[in-house]
């Protein structure tokens, strides 16, 4: 099983990120890895909306990226800030949707936005990170 990595970034927080399998259980690991750096950071208001985010961002990657493998990304950029990324090998960009009624898409990145400080896509040579901040402010 791939091991989580840690190291320090500029603000002198811990980043978490692991690689995972492009697969429906690996939403599990990414939300455990987000609620652990949530609660090292004492930002564990933040646990609960950055736990559905990072499910609607591997669930997205599952669903479109190509390759086996995904990689989740916990970053704290400032001190009231968490950054939740997952990236992957394809550079197709993701879309918002309309949601049918009757359908079980097209909600996943209305979702993120709505709980999301803010959000977007970092296009990369390899690929792309699809990442959402968290603010805890107010």
């Amino acid at each position: 099983m791939p091991q989580p990595t840690t190291r320090a970034r500029q603000t002198g927080h811990p980043g978490y990120s692991e690689t995972l399998p492009r697969q429906p259980e690996s939403a599990a690991t990414a939300r455990r890895l987000l609620r652990t750096a949530c609660a090292v950071w004492g930002l564990d208001a933040l646990a609960e909306d950055g736990a559905l985010i990072v499910s609607e961002l591997v669930a997205n990657a599952v669903q479109h990226a190509r390759r086996e493998s995904i990689r989740v990304v916990i970053d704290r950029p400032d001190a009231a800030r968490v950054r939740v990324g997952v990236a992957d090998l394809s550079r197709v960009r993701p879309v918002e949707r309309e949601a049918h009624d009757n359908g079980e898409g097209g909600r996943g990145l209305r979702l993120v936005a709505a709980l999301a400080a803010d959000w977007g896509t970092d296009e990369r040579r390899w690929g792309k990170i699809v990442w959402a901040d968290l603010d805890g402010r107010g």
